[in-house]
């Protein structure tokens, strides 16, 4: 059993049981060699460097065409969508909020699916599914044509940010895992920005081919991400005893570091793993801070045009002032994680972004001048967005066991898209320009994941007190605890004696 501060960090991931004989093969020549030299520090971050560079731009390029095709419906609403469509009252707040149900229904199967095939395939498939629907958004003709398409859209995409979370543990150890999880996860920030650039120019293509600018906004990123998804089965590697990149050597390497990373805990399917996830306490309140991120999160990118336009600034001029947000939210969001795998710890670094996040919307409604609530916008996006991979790292970090980790990720996720919900009802029209209950909104479900941080802080850190206790009354040591003894608690996840929680 590990007391020291750097064995804090135990077993996150561990690599997919293989279903193939080149991989079993693989993984079995891996296991045989785990007593093999270990690399170096400069050949360690030699080989981090190579995975980065083969997995994490992809990836983020995937989840950028994810999060552009979900919120790109801002965009399109100040060209005229809600005009042309025949919308009024509620109905737009309607047609966002459809999209989040189906879109949390998918996640937990999404997670169980991309474990059980190659993911690879399911990744790929997923997004030609959503783009299809995306292209053929572009054609509908009323709210109800509006509304059955985010429905499919929700369906289509559930699974992406929850299993590209998930892929990611399967090669990284886990304080490895927060920064590419926000690397990945920047594109968020990035898609805000491009889509407020990309919306701009696709404004001027008004009545071409006799179709409205807000068609071709869905259209035209519908066929990008359909184009980029067809190339997506044969970039994804699979796992690591798979990956053509990787060397013989290599791939030993990374999985032995991942199987000393996991500290012996099972890595089969099985549904009791399922079911250890489902009756997770520590999961639940995950699930509920993600909430209170997810709320603004989707506050600000579906309504971040309509805010800043309420400033008093012109609808095209509106969509290119969304970009510099988005622009520091980006370099936030990586550098604060990048911070946090450095020091090995997550909840202080969420706690320093959720008081950011509440000062920005303090600012948008504390007062009526432009400039200043434009201030609160950079505030808020850099705050909120550099939330959702330390969150999604830390929960990631103190689940115990690779399925139950899978389906964990995928609550947390789950529960954090139900605020997409709350979320297209939160600034109203007939709240506007200053919008203030929306912004009051805000600063509660904020304050809400605030207090759940702290309090699962002191829980973790209490926890790992209490173990690391036991473990000298029993005379138990990192060098003392056998093989024997990890493999009789291979199946208990994060209640393994050996455990220990990222605080």
């Amino acid at each position: 059993m590990s007391t020291t501060n750097s064995d804090t960090d135990l077993a996150q991931t561990s690599p997919r049981l293989p279903e193939s004989k080149e991989v079993a093969h693989s993984s079995a020549t891996a296991v045989e060699s785990l007593d093999a030299t270990e690399f170096g520090p400069t050949a360690t971050k030699r080989l981090l460097r190579k995975i980065d560079l083969n997995l994490i731009p992809f990836l983020a390029l995937i989840y950028l065409l994810c999060f552009l095709d979900r919120s790109n419906v801002g965009n399109a609403r100040l060209v005229h969508l809600e005009a042309d469509l025949h919308m009024k009252g509620l109905d737009y707040n309607i047609a966002l909020a459809i999209f989040f149900p189906f879109y949390v229904a998918a996640e937990i199967p999404s997670n169980m699916m991309i474990k059980r095939f190659r993911p690879g395939l399911w990744i790929a498939f997923i997004m030609i599914c959503w783009a299809i629907v995306m292209i053929f958004m572009g054609f509908v003709k009323n709210l109800a044509g509006l509304m059955a398409a985010r429905v499919f859209l929700g369906i289509a995409e559930g699974g992406l940010f929850p299993g590209v979370s998930y892929y990611i543990s399967q090669w990284y150890c886990r304080h490895e895992c927060g920064f590419r999880i926000a690397l990945f996860f920047s594109a968020a920030t990035l898609a805000g920005a491009f889509g407020g650039l990309l919306a701009r120019g696709i404004a001027d293509m008004d009545g071409v081919g006799g179709r409205a600018a807000w068609s071709w906004i869905f259209i035209l990123e519908g066929a990008f991400t359909l184009l980029v998804a067809c190339t997506a089965y044969w970039i994804i590697p699979d796992y690591p005893a798979t990956a053509k990149f990787l060397t013989k050597d290599e791939v030993i390497e990374v999985e032995r570091r991942l199987e000393g990373d996991h500290n012996g805990l099972s890595n089969d399917f099985d549904m009791k793993f399922v079911f250890q996830a489902l009756k997770d306490w520590k999961i639940y309140v995950h699930m509920f801070i993600f909430l209170g991120i997810f709320t603004p999160l989707y506050s600000i990118a579906l309504f971040l045009p309509t805010i800043v336009s309420k400033l008093g600034y012109s609808n095209n001029a509106a969509q290119l002032m969304t970009v510099p947000p988005y622009v520091l939210a980006c370099f936030i969001t990586i550098f604060i994680s990048w911070l946090a795998d450095r020091a090995r710890q997550r909840a202080i670094f969420m706690i320093g972004m959720e008081f950011c996040a509440i000062v920005g919307f303090i600012l948008l409604i504390s007062t009526d001048k432009p400039h200043i609530q434009y201030a609160g916008v950079f505030f808020a996006a850099s705050g909120i967005y550099s939330l959702v991979p330390l969150a999604t790292a830390w929960n990631a970090n103190n689940i115990g066991g690779n399925l139950k980790r899978g389906v964990g990720l995928a609550m947390q996720v789950g529960m954090g898209n139900l605020g997409g919900c709350i979320s297209a009802f939160v600034y109203r029209s007939t709240d506007a320009p200053r919008y203030l209950k929306g912004h009051s909104i805000l600063i509660g479900t904020t304050f809400m994941s605030l207090i759940l941080t702290i309090f699962m802080t002191i829980y973790y850190r209490h926890e790992n007190s209490r173990r690391d206790r036991v473990a000298r009354e029993q005379n138990v040591t990192a060098d003392s605890y056998t093989e024997e003894m990890k493999h009789a608690e291979r199946d208990m996840g994060d209640d393994a004696t050996s455990w220990r929680f990222t605080p």
